[in-house]
């Protein structure tokens, strides 16, 4: 594998999510093991300008598979989206002897290094670290599976507080723009109903699908609920409107927030960090750049990071059928 690369760096960037160490320590180990040297930047894009920059052996990544969050850390850098801020990350670079990177994080992350690439010419290799799981061209994001576990082992323990009070509870999750983490949790936990943005149910369609459980002798309902749904202004006056309007039920909300980011990975996101972050040293050492390493069919591929910016990805259609099914 012939090639003028000679010093790898890596960082996360963006938003934590399970599965970040898992990569790291995939790619300093594939570095230690083609005989490149491997530098882990800190702090995302500020320890690039700042040149926070430490050199990795395969010791260096000992026991961080299982790790939750990332130990580069990750932080905002509004100083990187300026001309004069990517010229100090390029000179801080340059300084360090670094030829090329590996950034995990998501499209936010992935627009950075495009435009850095762009200025620069520098080569890039993106590794998809969210657990919304909404980046194109990849089948599953690291710390999906992840965040989607923690979710239904969550409401699983809700649904026991809705069945012996008779409630009922909506559970908001993580999903700005997506519902990927909503459809397959209220499918995987049981779900009476599921809100996405995707698909607009509307408050009556809502107040007669809970008439409808209730009638059918449910004494309790769970509705899973993405943060980004349309329906209401927000899970709040979801309930309020609930209340108003079928005051037989007794209402409460659980908004799980960022504790859908943290715990350990799971063994699918482990080893679909590790097989990801081989791919993304192989790539660049074939002289290969901005390209995101991604899965389809159980194959790792490689996949333009502009496409991937610029697409959106899609909620399974097949799923939301199973789920108005199980909710009978």
């Amino acid at each position: 594998m012939g090639s003028k690369i000679k010093r790898i760096a890596v960082f996360t960037s963006g938003g934590d999510s399970p599965g970040m160490n898992a990569a790291v320590r995939s790619v300093v180990r594939t570095c230690a093991f083609l005989k490149v040297d491997c530098l882990a930047v800190y702090r995302g894009y500020q320890g690039m300008i700042e040149g926070d920059f430490v050199t990795m052996d395969a010791r260096s990544v000992n026991n961080i598979i299982n790790k939750g969050g990332t130990i580069l850390k990750s932080a905002r850098c509004d100083d990187f989206r300026t001309k004069e801020g990517r010229k100090m990350a390029y000179d801080q670079l340059i300084k360090a002897g670094i030829d090329a990177f590996v950034v995990i994080g998501g499209d936010g992350s992935f627009r950075g290094a495009l435009k850095f690439n762009e200025e620069y010419n520098f080569p890039i290799i993106g590794i998809p670290g969210t657990i919304d799981n909404d980046i194109f061209g990849t089948r599953y994001t690291l710390g999906f599976d992840t965040a989607l576990n923690t979710v239904v082992e969550a409401i699983d323990k809700i649904r026991d507080t809705a069945s012996s009070h008779n409630r009922l509870f909506f559970v908001e999750v993580m999903g700005r723009d997506v519902g990927h983490i909503a459809l397959n949790a209220g499918v995987g936990a049981g779900a009476e109903e599921v809100l996405i943005p995707e698909l607009d149910l509307g408050l009556e369609r809502l107040l007669d699908s809970l008439k409808r459980s209730k009638k059918s002798g449910k004494s309790s309902s769970i509705v899973v609920v993405a943060e980004g749904d349309k329906i209401g202004k927000n899970v709040f006056e979801l309930k309020e409107y609930v209340e108003e309007h079928l005051p037989i039920y007794d209402v409460r909300v659980s908004v799980l927030g960022h504790m859908q980011r943290g715990g350990a990975p799971s063994a699918f996101d482990r080893v679909l960090a590790s097989r990801m972050g081989v791919k993304a040293v192989e790539a660049i050492l074939e002289g290969k750049s901005n390209l995101m390493v991604g899965i389809m069919d159980s194959k790792i591929t490689l996949y333009p990071i502009d496409e991937a910016i610029m697409g959106h990805t899609k909620i399974d259609k097949e799923l939301i059928r199973v789920s108005d099914i199980m909710s009978t």
